[in-house]
């Protein structure tokens, strides 16, 4: 069997991520943290009694910064004898900044990969959707 020729091809360098302004970066974390102050009010709740079947259940919630990507996390507690470690946590929403008030929302898919599910979204829009879609729970 022959080989293929080898061939040149354009590959053009990867646009550089967008740098976010501290004062951008300060009113996001804000606007997120409130968000999760009252997603917490109605999302956690107190660890099932002993004797009933042990579950996962959600510990806390908290938002954190990775290079341009915005991330609300959660923590999740593991009861029983036999649990590996007491928590774990999951990344459940990722806000992808794009310029100012601008991102792509993605939620995290059981298989590991992150979905886009909005692109071009309004900071406000997002908190929206994370709020109220069940991607997100």
């Amino acid at each position: 069997m022959a080989k293929a020729p080898k061939m040149w091809i354009y590959s053009p360098p990867k646009k550089p991520a967008p740098k976010i302004p501290p004062n951008v970066k300060a009113d996001i974390e804000k606007k997120a943290n409130e968000l999760v102050t009252q997603l917490k009010l109605t999302r956690i709740q107190a660890p099932p009694a002993a004797d009933a079947f042990q579950h996962n259940y959600l510990a806390d919630l908290y938002t954190k910064w990775y290079r341009h990507y915005f991330y609300v996390c959660a923590k999740y507690c593991v009861p029983g004898p036999n649990a590996l470690v007491p928590f774990f946590e999951a990344k459940l929403a990722r806000l992808e900044y794009l310029e100012p008030n601008c991102f792509n929302l993605s939620f995290m898919r059981y298989t590991g990969e992150w979905v886009l599910l909005h692109s071009n979204l309004t900071l406000d829009d997002c908190l929206t959707s994370i709020r109220e879609e069940t991607y997100f729970e």
